[in-house]
């Protein structure tokens, strides 16, 4: 087991009602003034922006609205927040949504505490330690941004094209987060199911490690894995299962709060091979993540055959074959196949709806391996040149 440090200092709010509590709860601390960030019309359609509005009003809390978050969130929208902030006089930042308002919250918390051109800090030019107070209001079982310390935008660079590029540091841990499963109930099944693939990936970027003698954090992502599993399809097939979503949403947050990857040291491929989809695509963040991954196992699983075995076995129930672990290994990633096709999640990129050029595979495999240095992947490195067969396979 690796040294670790594991901070999360995020309040939970959890339960039905728990958006009608924000009020307070920012009242309490000590704020005066609130931006509401969000996205779409979903909270206007279904009245729970009136809530959040009559929350903050009964607290004596006075807020600005702030929309427009897009999937992928901008850094040029971010940038128009952090004006609005400062404008204000805003000291507190209410994000609601998914990953993608969570994130561009965040984002605009960077902004408002700190001088330098954010592009700087997403593209590793400067780092941070500051940043404004920031709460959330979660309606969709994705992410985890609840109660991570990452925060991931997208950029409209000059010289480089399109990145989607992440800071992470514990500063962007939220003060709380309010979670109510009822807010999930009228989300796309695509979205539903996009949301508990991520959930799923974030859990396994962890767990495909090189470490050895982890063996309570192995068994908490398994037990994080099975349980994810299982109830995307009851949520699915009956949308206000409110035991399905609860256990959904509190996944998301246990799957990147840092826990399951206590002793364990990871970067992420997978997610960085994603991000270059949907910065040249604007494909869905979870959907390119299932569109991806098996084709990463297929390239990288003999360099610890055991461990996807232990996948199989305790995630998708494979029984282990002794003499031939590398057929265990083998059948827990098609098992994989086999339950995102069952959700409707993609598992190529054909059928994610992106079939990119030559020209375009090298672009991305190029920026993919520049965010390592130019090799990422400590469970089996991988340069420009492997990034590109993988996604050319994954055609």
């Amino acid at each position: 087991m690796e040294n670790f440090e594991f901070y999360n200092p995020t309040k939970v709010i959890f339960g039905k009602g728990a958006e009608t509590r924000v009020g307070a709860e920012i009242a309490s601390r000590g704020f005066k003034k609130v931006m509401v960030h969000f996205g779409g019309t979903y909270l206007s359609e279904t009245g729970v922006l009136d809530r959040i509005h009559e929350s903050l009003k009964t607290a004596g809390i006075e807020y600005v609205d702030f929309g427009g978050v897009v999937p992928n969130p901008r850094l040029s929208h971010v940038k128009e927040g952090v004006a609005l902030c400062k404008k204000e006089s805003i000291d507190f930042i209410l994000g609601v949504g998914g990953g993608s308002a969570i994130d561009s919250s965040k984002a605009i918390a960077y902004g408002l505490a700190n001088e330098f051109d954010l592009e700087d800090l997403f593209v590793g030019k400067t780092t941070t330690t500051r940043i404004a107070p920031v709460g959330c209001i979660t309606t969709i079982a994705a992410t985890g941004s609840e109660t991570s310390n990452s925060t991931v935008v997208t950029i409209e660079t000059k010289d480089r094209g399109i990145l989607k590029r992440s800071y992470n540091h514990d500063c962007a841990r939220p003060l709380f987060a309010a979670m109510n499963p009822e807010l999930t109930y009228t989300l796309p099944d695509y979205q539903t199911a996009s949301g508990g693939a991520d959930i799923m990936m974030h859990t396994m970027e962890r767990y495909f490690t090189q470490a050895k003698d982890v063996e309570l954090s192995d068994r908490v992502s398994e037990g994080l894995l099975v349980t994810v599993r299982d109830t995307v399809g009851k949520a699915l097939k009956n949308p206000q299962d409110y035991e399905a979503r609860a256990n959904l949403m509190w996944a998301g947050s246990l799957s990147h709060n840092g826990l399951t990857g206590t002793g364990r040291i990871n970067d992420f491929p997978v997610h960085k091979i994603g991000h270059e989809l949907s910065a040249m695509f604007d494909a869905t963040h979870g959907a390119s993540l299932t569109a991806t991954w098996a084709t990463w196992a297929k390239s990288v699983y003999k360099s610890n055959p055991a461990r996807f075995a232990r996948f199989a076995v305790k995630v998708f129930g494979v029984e282990l074959n002794f003499d031939n672990p590398e057929e265990t290994a083998l059948a827990g990633i098609e098992a994989w196949e086999r339950w995102c096709k069952s959700i409707g999640m993609p598992t190529t990129l054909t059928e994610l709806g992106c079939v990119p050029t030559e020209a375009q595979i090298e672009e991305m495999a190029e920026k993919a391996a520049s965010t390592g240095g130019g090799r990422i992947g400590l469970f089996h490195s991988l340069d420009k040149k492997d990034l590109a067969d993988i996604y050319r396979r994954a055609l």
